[in-house]
């Protein structure tokens, strides 16, 4: 298992996206194989999934909607299977596609229904690095900068986990642009305010 998150890892943050459609189908074949091999699992199905959602990033606008779809039933399959599973990591991921993806009648996203699921995730496991990371994102989308800022804190500070050392690492650094970028922006907010303050002086 800890070889096919290594690998999807160097494929997502490392191979050239010229490259990565060939690779995820390999990956793909491995995980398909371990599934087989532990029908009654969560881990390879989840697994499975995210090849499936990250991989939609270098397919056709129709390809990518069937893989996505896939991906989503996979992980309702993992989630019934086991909920705790990588301390909830398909809630994460299944929250992240119902705000990523386009909504009906194109596709199935739905903003309500991703805080859910993120939510769901941080109820299981508060201090993990994707559950607060994504949970933040999804609150920018939202245009709530000032409460997202708290999840990318935790999601930064938050230690790797041993088995997903590469990943959990890129994801940090992630969390820590994104609350730069909020940093930033709240200074920018404060000069403006405070020149606009200075020019409604009267003397």
């Amino acid at each position: 298992m800890q070889s096919i998150e290594s690998e999807w890892a160097s494929i997502y943050y490392k191979t050239p996206k010229a490259r990565q459609g060939s690779a995820y189908r390999q990956l793909l074949e491995k995980a398909t194989l371990l599934k087989k091999q532990h029908p009654k699992a969560a881990e390879p199905i989840f697994w499975e999934a995210v090849i499936k959602a990250t991989s939609a990033d270098t397919q056709s606008a129709l390809s990518a909607l069937s893989l996505v779809n896939e991906a989503k039933e996979l992980l309702l399959e993992a989630i019934n299977i086991n909920p705790n599973a990588m301390d909830g990591s398909a809630y994460v991921t299944l929250g992240t596609l119902y705000y990523m993806v386009p909504k009906w009648p194109i596709a199935f996203g739905d903003n309500d229904k991703a805080k859910e699921l993120l939510e769901t995730a941080l109820e299981i496991n508060p201090n993990g690095i994707d559950s607060n990371y994504y949970y933040g994102d999804f609150l920018l989308t939202q245009d709530r900068p000032k409460e997202a800022k708290k999840y990318f804190e935790h999601a930064a500070n938050a230690p790797a986990r041993p088995e997903q050392v590469f990943a959990d690492s890129q994801l940090k650094t992630e969390a820590q642009k994104a609350l730069d970028k909020i940093r930033k922006e709240e200074t920018g907010k404060k000069l403006v305010a405070s020149f606009s303050n200075a020019s409604s002086i009267r003397y």
